[in-house]
């Protein structure tokens, strides 16, 4: 027997189906599932029936021309060639052409729920719950393995590592999802948690169905503790994401809801503290001035500093007295020196000490030589004493002597 490579037998596979004319122009009716726009334009999907699936690429240069929007649960028929994708051993439908047909079942039943529960209020905005600014203990329903609860702890490990997660395991597609969804919803919110996240990761909207059932839809709605839906990539959308408080176009966006950054609250508080302390530091340089200018005040005002004032001014005049007597007394005894001068100059005495006397007649000074006669008592008084005598002659001086 001969062995042949992976990439020989695609190749065969591949020529096969290249060479049926049947398969170079088919036309397939379906309904559209797993419905992803790539960023370079091209269109990526499934067409589903109740007997099975069949992948579907439209290209760019085809998708350009589709007048509407390809959206899971539409029922198209898709105008193409059959092929094989040798890389995955796949075959699939290159779409040349599309067109809608209706709506499919599913996304009837989801519109006609939708509508239904709308009607009853499960998506009144009025009733969605605020999330807490600073969450501490965070519940999680989702499978246990798998890419959302991944998710959502890397998020959580980056934003903050403190905060606690608490997962409860839930079937999220298939049989009894929606049972199992709505159970750990329950569960966890009589917990007295701060948030819940519910969700999956992205899929079909078969994969996604459990969160559209009513019993999730009313789980979320009736749950006291505000809920965040994360299901699927930021295109899905299920009645969850309605009734939750916040939907979240991923789980790892979710997560950044729910999960407060410890570090941009550190920072804020650093930032704080130094506004805080900042403000209190003029404040207190403020009230310190203000304390002192009453001080001051007060110094002025109170008995003991009126005292000291009057104290300094009664020595100030004290002082001003006694500058004023010291100059009085100066002056005073200034003109005493005068006239002690003066008056020496007018004593008698003063010239006896020069040869001179004092002549005196009955205690009465001789000034004249009519004052005498010849015999009369006369008293001469010099410096060392007194000398009694008589006159014994008297003459007067000749004019030209006098002269």
């Amino acid at each position: 027997m001969k062995v042949y490579s992976v990439g020989q037998i695609n190749g065969y596979i591949k020529n096969i189906l290249t060479q049926d004319y049947l398969l170079k122009q088919v036309a397939v009716r379906g309904e559209v599932s797993n419905c992803k726009y790539h960023n370079m334009g091209h269109i990526y999907f499934s067409l589903k029936d109740d007997t099975g699936v069949i992948p579907c690429v439209m290209f760019k240069s085809q998708a350009a021309s589709l007048k509407f929007e390809l959206q899971n649960g539409m029922s198209v028929v898709v105008s193409g060639s059959i092929g094989v994708y040798e890389r995955d051993g796949r075959y699939q439908i290159y779409a040349a052409d599309i067109k809608q047909e209706g709506v499919g079942n599913l996304f009837e039943q989801f519109v006609k729920l939708r509508d239904r529960l709308n009607e009853e209020g499960l998506f009144d905005p009025d009733h969605k719950k605020p999330l807490p600014k600073i969450a501490k203990r965070i519940g999680i329903v989702t499978a246990k393995t798998g890419a959302a609860i991944q998710d959502i702890q890397r998020v959580a490990k980056r934003r903050n590592p403190y905060i606690e997660l608490i997962l409860q395991p839930a079937k999220v597609q298939g049989e009894g999802a929606a049972a199992s969804i709505a159970a750990g919803i329950k569960r966890l919110d009589r917990m007295g948690l701060d948030v819940i996240i519910i969700g999956r990761g992205g899929g079909s909207m078969e994969d996604l169905w459990a969160f559209n059932e009513e019993i999730v839809v009313r789980a979320v709605y009736e749950a006291k503790t505000p809920i965040i839906s994360g299901t699927g990539h930021e295109v899905d959308l299920t009645l969850a994401d309605y009734a939750a408080d916040q939907r979240a176009a991923t789980p790892s966006q979710a997560a950044e809801y729910a999960v407060f950054d410890l570090s941009s609250v550190i920072d804020r508080l650093s930032t704080e503290h130094r506004r805080m302390r900042n403000r209190m530091r003029e404040i207190v340089r403020f009230r310190r001035a203000e304390l002192e200018a009453l001080e001051e005040k007060l110094s002025l005002l109170s008995p003991k500093a009126k005292l000291q004032k009057n104290e300094q001014q009664l020595a100030d005049l004290y002082d001003t007295l006694k500058q004023r007597m010291m100059t009085k007394l100066s002056e005073a005894k200034h003109r005493l020196e005068l006239y002690a001068t003066r008056l020496a100059g007018l004593d008698p005495g003063a010239k006896l000490v020069r040869g001179f006397g004092y002549i005196e007649k009955d205690g009465a000074p001789v000034t004249s030589l009519s004052d005498v006669s010849v015999g009369d008592p006369i008293s001469v008084r010099i410096r060392e004493g007194t000398i009694t005598a008589s006159v014994t002659e008297v003459s007067q001086i000749p004019q030209n002597d006098a002269e």
